[in-house]
C-alpha cells in the first residue's frame, strides 16, 4: 500500500477494549506509525453520546440552518477532508454495520460538501482518498451459505464510492464466534493480511 498520510481512524465496536476490529486497525495503523514517526493520526471513536442518529435538527441543518447539528457534521467532515487515508473498524452486527457509523455517515454524507447532484447523477466530492476497512465477525460470510447476509461491507463500499472514496481495500477477521481453533485461525489470518498491508 502507498503512503497512508494523514490517517482519520473511525471505530465503531459498541465494546471498544475488547474489540477484534479496533485491536486489527491499531495493529495496521502501530505499524504505518513505525515506518513514519510523523504521520498524523485523528482517532474517532463512536458512541451513542458523540454521534446521535439522523434526526430533524441535522436535516434542518443541512438545509441551511445554523443548528449545533451541522456545525458537528461540519467538524466531523473537516476531519475527512484533512485525510488521506479513512481506517473504519467495523464489526458485523446482526449482518450490518452498528448504528453509530451509519450515524457517522449521516453526518458525513451531505450533498454539496461530500457530494453533489448533477444533470447525469451524484459525483463524490472527496476523490483522492483511499480506505480500509477492518471488520471482525462471529461467522464466515466472505463465502458458503451465510455470503449473502453480509450487508455490512457493500454497503460500505457503495456509500463511500458515493462520496468519491473508490479504493477501498478489506481485512476480515471471520469465525471468531465458531470455537477456539475457528478463531485462532481467523485471526491469525487477518493479522497476516493486516501485515501485508502494512507492508
Amino acid at each position: 500500500m502507498a503512503k497512508a498520510g494523514n490517517v482519520l481512524f473511525v471505530s465503531a465496536s459498541a465494546a471498544p477494549a475488547t474489540s477484534r476490529s479496533a485491536a486489527l486497525a491499531e495493529r495496521l495503523i502501530g505499524a504505518w506509525q513505525a515506518a513514519d514517526p510523523t504521520l498524523r493520526v485523528t482517532r474517532r471513536a463512536l458512541d451513542a453520546a458523540s454521534m446521535p442518529h439522523l434526526d430533524g435538527e441535522l436535516l434542518a441543518g443541512f438545509g441551511g440552518a445554523a443548528t449545533p447539528a451541522a456545525a458537528r457534521s461540519d467538524a466531523l467532515i473537516a476531519e475527512l477532508e484533512a485525510a488521506d487515508t479513512l481506517v473504519i473498524a467495523v464489526p458485523l452486527y446482526n449482518f450490518s454495520v452498528p448504528s453509530t457509523l451509519k450515524a457517522w455517515i449521516d453526518h458525513i454524507a451531505r450533498a454539496g460538501r461530500t457530494f453533489r447532484y448533477t444533470e447525469t447523477g451524484p459525483v463524490g466530492l472527496l476523490t483522492g482518498k483511499r480506505a480500509v476497512i477492518v471488520s471482525a465477525r462471529g461467522g464466515v460470510y466472505s463465502q458458503g451459505p451465510a455470503a449473502g447476509l453480509d450487508f455490512a461491507l457493500p454497503w460500505l463500499r457503495a456509500v463511500l464510492g458515493f462520496v468519491g472514496i473508490t479504493e477501498v481495500e478489506v481485512v476480515t477477521a471471520e469465525g471468531l464466534a465458531m470455537g477456539e481453533a475457528a478463531a485462532k485461525a481467523g485471526l491469525a489470518r487477518a493479522e497476516a493480511a493486516v501485515d501485508a498491508l502494512a507492508a
